[in-house]
């Protein structure tokens, strides 16, 4: 597997590489800010590629996906992922570091109707799994069950009776806010995806930072531990498993 990086790169050819859905750029962003920014976004791109040991289509979660860079944003937010739309927006200044937690929202969102075949089409796959008792509907497969495999580390105790550490302090942090934000089983996941992606690739800041020395950090909202290194291992089996798949799929 060659994940190579080009010193130059656009992003014509990020979009043909990886076969995104479309590319967006808003009109406020120069020619060097988007020359720069395509860079960026491939080394990112290829380094979340290794960590994943998948091949182009699962970052562009078959075509899907699409991407805006300093377009669509949202006031105070410097990235989000918008469902309705399937798009993947990062702030002009300030969506450096992100990009690893809304791309997983994006995935999350993709697998939704994998596992859970009569989903709502707005549904998050970890939100679905936490809130449903019905299992009549599950999409029994090996990459399912890997995924919920998953889903467990992040959001359950290692005896899979209690809410996990991760889970109480981020139900804390909502508490003290008088919000429902950091508890969101779909949050808890991105973030916990943000700790296994840095944990593996630490000199990418553009594709994640912040997971293992920050104010967040020391509150709890990431992983820390053993319930770091148990997710980890989780994400591990299963991105590797669904991208040995993929490869063989491709004919690589």
């Amino acid at each position: 597997m060659n994940y190579s990086v080009h010193n130059e790169i656009s992003f014509v050819e990020i979009r043909r590489q990886f076969d995104f859905r479309g590319i967006e750029i808003g009109s406020w962003v120069t020619p060097e800010e988007r020359d720069q920014a395509a860079l960026h976004f491939h080394r990112a791109l290829v380094d979340l590629m290794g960590v994943l040991q998948g091949p182009e289509s699962l970052i562009s979660l078959r075509g899907s996906l699409g991407l805006q860079y300093g377009k669509g944003g949202q006031p105070g937010v410097a990235a989000h992922y918008t469902p309705s739309t399937r798009q993947l927006a990062l702030a002009k200044n300030a969506g450096a570091g992100s990009l690893a937690h809304e791309w997983f929202h994006a995935f999350d969102h993709y697998m939704a109707d994998k596992l859970y075949p009569q989903t709502p089409s707005m549904s998050f796959a970890s939100n679905v799994w936490l809130n449903t008792s019905d299992t009549e509907n599950f999409r029994h497969h090996p990459l399912n069950i890997a995924l919920i495999a998953c889903f467990k580390a992040i959001m359950l105790n290692l005896s899979g009776s209690e809410p996990s550490e991760l889970f109480r302090a981020s139900q804390k942090a909502d508490q003290e806010y008088n919000i429902l934000y950091y508890a969101k089983p779909e949050e808890l996941c991105a973030r916990s995806f943000e700790a296994f992606v840095e944990d593996a690739c630490p000199t990418n800041p553009f594709l994640v930072r912040g997971t293992r020395y920050s104010i967040d950090t020391q509150r709890g909202l990431y992983p820390q531990g053993e319930q770091r290194e148990r997710i980890g291992n989780a994400f591990r089996h299963y991105f590797y498993t669904l991208g040995a798949s993929l490869f063989m799929e491709n004919g690589n």
